[in-house]
């Protein structure tokens, strides 16, 4: 079949490779425009582009689609190329905009999209975090037909994912992308044969994958330990577990980039957030249940290092306290 691909990050570019290395032939690459990063803050390109120009397939960058909307002229340039396009399916894979009606039935076959979850369960921007985050043992991926709800549409083809004790999102990522990879190909043929069969979602079992906010990062010491261990594995490329700490006379932000809870608590009169060991094998600070020992640490504008290395150039002590980050308004 001919096909429109839409997509931006990493995860979306494993499957435009599987789709180049199908019989399916991509006539026109969709990715988010190309965003400044690194020291510098120069424009990068999206790894889809990066791919699409290194096979030399044609690609679109608009900032909107909405022919309404304030980006009306780069909405109305997507479409002249997507009408040129001819698709007969267009394949959405983490693409970070939303398409409007006129998108979703251009392609004489519809929208189909690699979603990082089994659906219903964690539609929204980032079901690998929120998974991880909730302690749930299994994921997957679901590719399903688009409609203009917020990843309702029917499902066409599902797998299951075990996610691991010590998983992270970056580990949890690239075990998603590549079943996405396999899983999309197989849908596009089964469409393309005629024999795919689209099943609607359940209406049981619905849960939203809100967006990661960088104000999400601070450790809250007075939840469990277990809690913060997911949270550190759920932030872990972004945005970061982090957590505040007086070094030398003035506050340091502190990335926490591997931990593991301990059931172990610090006795009924410890302060959460307070450093009750410190040794090669972790520094261990009091939760509100439990304690945290943390494994692998960041100072600001240093590497990612394992606690001994961190604390050869940082030490610690106990008695030491994290500051607690200020409380959130209630909803």
């Amino acid at each position: 079949m001919r096909v429109i691909f839409a997509g931006t990050p990493a995860f979306a570019a494993s499957t435009l490779q599987a789709l180049i290395e199908s019989s399916h032939t991509v006539e026109l690459v969709m990715t988010q425009p190309d965003r400044p990063s690194g020291r510098g803050m120069r424009l990068q390109p999206s790894p889809v582009k990066q791919l699409a120009l290194a096979h030399g397939l044609a690609v679109a960058q608009p900032m909107g689609l909405r022919l309404d909307g304030r980006y009306a002229d780069d909405a109305q340039s997507a479409q002249q190329a997507i009408f040129a396009a001819a698709a007969d399916v267009m394949v959405v894979a983490a693409y970070g905009l939303i398409l409007p009606q006129w998108v979703l039935d251009a392609p004489r076959l519809g929208c189909l999209n690699v979603h990082a979850s089994l659906l219903p369960r964690w539609r929204g921007a980032a079901p690998i975090h929120r998974a991880i985050e909730a302690g749930d043992a299994m994921t997957g991926i679901t590719i399903m037909q688009m409609d203009a709800g917020l990843d309702t549409g029917d499902t066409l083809r599902d797998c299951r994912v075990p996610i691991d004790p010590r998983e992270t999102t970056a580990s949890l990522h690239d075990r998603l992308a590549g079943a996405g990879a396999a899983l999309l190909i197989e849908a596009l043929d089964a469409v393309a044969a005629g024999t795919s069969v689209a099943t609607p979602q359940a209406a049981a079992g619905v849960t939203y994958a809100h967006k990661i906010e960088k104000d999400e990062a601070p450790l809250d010491w007075t939840r469990d330990a277990v809690l913060l261990d997911r949270q550190v594995r759920a932030f872990n490329p972004f945005p970061g577990a982090t957590a505040q700490i007086p070094l030398n006379g003035q506050m340091e932000t502190i990335k926490i980039w591997d931990a593991q809870a301990l059931t172990t608590d610090g006795g009924a009169t410890v302060t959460p957030g307070t450093v009750l060991a410190v040794s090669d094998a972790g520094v261990e600070v009091a939760c509100g249940v439990g304690r945290l020992r943390l494994l692998a640490l960041q100072r600001p504008g240093g590497r990612r290092l394992s606690v001994s290395d961190f604390l050869r150039g940082c030490p610690l002590s106990v008695q030491q306290h994290f500051v607690l980050p200020p409380q959130k308004d209630a909803p």
